[in-house]
């Protein structure tokens, strides 16, 4: 997806994975010019008994991740950033697929 948008449009793009989605380079989209888009993609577990437990405390990895998610979407949108979210289900082969080809089109 981040090559097809980067080849069409002839963007640079980036992509990293969370639940840190923007410890490391948050500064640099929080702040300066909003012109980055963003697309966040989440997914429910694809075995809930592998959403790890977090000892000492209730929630569990895959809640705390999630949370992290919403909250940098929630302060990249505070500071007009154009964000869009996308949460999978369990089937993420195929809702992958699926997105790509939507991403693919879009930027055609």
């Amino acid at each position: 997806m981040r090559v097809a948008v980067r080849d069409r449009r002839r963007v640079a793009t980036c992509v990293g994975f969370g639940p840190r989605y923007l410890h490391s380079t948050g500064q640099a989209y929080k702040g300066g010019p909003a012109t980055g888009v963003f697309l966040f993609v989440t997914a429910e577990p694809a075995d809930p008994a592998l959403d790890l437990a977090i000892p000492g405390q209730r929630a569990t990895y895959g809640v705390v991740a999630g949370a992290q998610a919403r909250g940098d979407m929630a302060v990249l949108r505070e500071r007009g950033r154009r964000v869009l979210h996308v949460h999978l289900g369990a089937d993420l082969r195929a809702e992958l697929a699926s997105l790509r080809r939507a991403v693919v089109e879009a930027v055609a």
